[in-house]
This record gives C-alpha cells, sequence and structure tokens, in this order.
C-alpha cells in the first residue's frame, strides 16, 4: 500500500469508530426547573411536562437536585408521571 492508500484507510476506521461511538451516546440529563435525572434514551416529553434535555456533559449548577426513576417518564412536584 502506498503512503495515501494508509493515510485514507486511517481516517476512514478513524471516522467510522468516531461515528459509532457517536450514536450510542445518546444518553441526557432531564431538567424541571432545579430538579434533574439521568435519562438512558431521548424520548419525546409531553409539551404541558416543561421538561428541557441537557447533554450528558452538562454540569449542574450548585442550587440543581437530582432525583433518579427508572422508567419513562418525569417528575411533576413530588410525583412521578409516566408516559
Amino acid at each position: 500500500m502506498t503512503r495515501t492508500t494508509k493515510t485514507l484507510l486511517s481516517t476512514a476506521i478513524g471516522g467510522a469508530a468516531l461515528a459509532l461511538s457517536a450514536a450510542s451516546a445518546s444518553a441526557g440529563v432531564a431538567c424541571i426547573g432545579d430538579v434533574c435525572w439521568h435519562t438512558t434514551e431521548r424520548y419525546t416529553y409531553p409539551a404541558e411536562s416543561k421538561v428541557i434535555i441537557r447533554e450528558d456533559s452538562w454540569k449542574p449548577g450548585p442550587k440543581v437536585k437530582f432525583r433518579e426513576h427508572p422508567g419513562r417518564g418525569y417528575w411533576k412536584g413530588e410525583t412521578w408521571v409516566d408516559f
């Protein structure tokens, strides 16, 4: 193989690896006001829920509280609402 062919092949392999890693990183942080929870999938939340989806790399401020709950839903006050 020539040097150019090796460079192109390396670039293609690197690009494919990057695309696969980005596709699998769909987790994020969902928030309503100062209450947040981690999500494993990107759901389309009902408009009345006022949920904001943040990237997994988002850094919360000091007043943010995390409440975790399994399943698909969102916090409404102290209650978890499934949808």
